[in-house]
């Protein structure tokens, strides 16, 4: 029997379910923004204390190994303790890694930082898009529910990309690169988690909760199949997103001879922006027929990616991520889409934390992959060996999910 219920109304809130639909947006958005913002920052770090490249890949994993591992043993908790508590939490814990980027900015204080920011996120990323889900269907009940899904999404990968343009910006132009944008992030975090207290609650918590136990994948055995296509181009779509947020830096300044901090974060911001526009420009196309343009572009773009690496090109490196992060927006959204359809509204967070697990599990394990093979090989051929697999991983999911 399902723990959770929907509560439309409830005391001692001063938003209403739009506004407050607004102030968790934000507060996402945020936080993913905070989560990408040390991307064209790397390369300081490691001129500072020149450490080599495989070590960037190390300390963005441990981004990524704090976003799973928070999916599986917290990702799915907020369907029985609430989505405001759980949100407030997350980011909470986002402020606790800024608040370390500034005290501690050596390599042990910057996996630190990572790892609780990755925990932050985890739990953030699967309640974040169930709250604004709920919050929607209460404010507007007669809307196409895929338009807060759409909105949610564009908040997620909006929040990646403009992470790395501030980062970029204020490493280009300001005097502390290492510390400003984490003092602006500590104050905008800090600001959110006030208007997050403030937001209506959408989950009933019962006063017998059920036992605890770590993510599981909640979902009749019929439908696994479906989920697991979902999950595999989640992981494909993210490992590109992963190539972008660490090691596109030491690419361009590597492979491509362009050092430059502020290009380091247009660059990330592009694939990541073109990742929300994509979704919003082919909105009110039917979901399959994304798809089938989401595949296009991901395997154009991965092409593109590895021959601009290979020749070396700047224009066909750039254009490749971009158009590869286009079909990113289009495979990623309907990945969601289909797994959130797959559950009712009492496993709907846990199905999505478990979808978010295996996707940032592509954020994480192909950028290590690749960091390895910089030390052991050219770039230009690590950068080869990843996008082939990567091309190979999205043809083999995207097909699965359109056969259902």
């Amino acid at each position: 029997m399902s723990t959770t219920m929907f509560r439309p109304v409830e005391s001692r809130v001063r938003f209403a379910h739009q506004p407050g639909f607004w102030v968790i947006a934000a507060a996402f958005l945020i936080t993913m923004a905070f989560s990408t913002v040390p991307t064209p920052l790397y390369a300081i770090y490691q001129r500072r204390d020149g450490f080599p490249t495989y070590l960037i890949t190390v300390i963005f994993a441990a981004y990524a190994v704090g976003v799973m591992v928070s999916l599986y043993l917290a990702g799915h908790v907020s369907d029985w303790l609430g989505r405001r508590r759980v949100a407030l939490l997350a980011v909470l814990a986002e402020a606790v890694s800024a608040a370390i980027f500034l005290i501690w900015p050596d390599v042990p204080g910057l996996l630190l930082a990572r790892f609780i920011s990755g925990v932050g996120v985890g739990v953030l990323t699967a309640t974040a898009t169930a709250h604004l889900s709920e919050l929607r269907k209460i404010a507007r009940p007669d809307e196409d529910p895929s338009r807060s899904a759409l909105i949610s999404s564009m908040v997620n990968l909006g929040g990646l990309a403009f992470g790395p343009l501030v980062g970029g910006v204020l490493a280009q132009y300001v005097a502390s690169p290492l510390e400003r944008p984490y003092e602006i992030f500590l104050v905008l975090l800090l600001l959110s988690a006030v208007g997050i207290a403030l937001v209506p609650e959408t989950v009933e918590r019962l006063e017998e909760r059920p036992a605890y136990r770590p993510q599981r994948v909640a979902l009749p055995s019929a439908a696994k199949p479906l989920f697991f296509a979902s999950a595999i181009g989640a992981f494909a779509a993210f490992s590109i997103f992963g190539l972008f947020t660490s090691l596109a830096p030491t690419f361009l300044a590597g492979v491509l001879r362009q050092p430059s901090r502020i290009l380091a974060g247009v660059v990330t911001f592009a694939v990541f922006i073109a990742g929300a526009g994509s979704q919003v420009v082919f909105v009110r196309m039917e979901r399959r027929n994304q798809l089938r343009l989401g595949l296009t572009f991901m395997s154009v773009g991965l092409v593109g990616i590895a021959t601009g690496g290979l020749i070396p090109n700047l224009a066909l490196f750039v254009i490749g991520g971009v158009i590869a992060g286009a079909g990113v927006g289009l495979v990623f959204r309907g990945a969601v889409a289909t797994a959130a359809a797959l559950a009712d509204a009492g496993s709907r967070g846990e199905v999505l934390a478990a979808l978010f697990l295996i996707a940032y599990a592509g954020l994480a394990l192909p950028v290590l992959a690749i960091g390895l093979g910089i030390a052991l090989l050219p770039a230009a051929t690590a950068l080869l060996i990843f996008s082939v697999l990567i091309f190979i991983l999205v043809n083999a999911a995207v097909p699965r999910m359109l056969k259902h």
